[in-house]
């Protein structure tokens, strides 16, 4: 596995091309309810992500993953109660650069801004039971195993069920510390 120095920037309306080059393809979307995207899904879906920014409160807080110039993928913080203080994480990178501990930084990244700059308490996540790899990635990132919740999503194959994850915030900052 190659360290990348990667960098998470605010989605912005010129970034679908790049966005619709993974997202056009089955195999990147091969556990989730969207896609394989058109162009115009591409371009929906990057608008209503850009602006989200602007949304008072924030409550989506959509990135692109660049390494150098590359946008090699996408990391997405949602905010699901600001009362309870409780997040979401979740993120795709294109299949050329999956195996390289890129979707791990990711997640350390919004794990971090989740508890640090938002003051979250918990942060949960999902994945497709078949997708090994995401679930290696929310065990490496110090999140807790839950449990499989049943037919949570409509996908092209039929009913999926969604294995669920978290962490709390003194979790992270122990996990942090070391």
């Amino acid at each position: 596995m190659r360290q990348h120095s990667i960098s998470l920037d605010k989605v912005a309306l010129d970034d679908w091309q790049a966005i619709h080059s993974w997202a056009c393809l089955p195999e990147a979307c091969r556990f989730q309810p969207w896609g394989p995207n058109t162009e115009d899904q591409t371009r929906v879906f990057v608008k209503a992500a850009v602006e989200a920014w602007s949304s008072t409160p924030q409550q989506r807080f959509a990135h692109v993953v660049r390494i150098g110039g590359d946008v090699v993928g996408m990391g997405e913080l949602h905010v699901r109660s600001h009362t309870q203080r409780q997040g979401e994480i979740s993120y795709i990178v294109h299949p050329r650069a999956w195996g390289q501990g890129i979707g791990t930084e990711v997640g350390r990244q919004l794990l971090s801004r989740g508890f640090g700059q938002l003051g979250l308490h918990r942060i949960f996540a999902t994945c497709d039971p078949r997708n090994l790899g995401s679930a290696r990635v929310l065990a490496k990132l110090g999140m807790t195993y839950e449990g499989r919740l049943r037919h949570t999503a409509w996908i092209r194959d039929g009913w999926r069920d969604s294995l669920a994850f978290s962490i709390l915030e003194e979790e992270w900052r122990a996990e942090d510390a070391e």
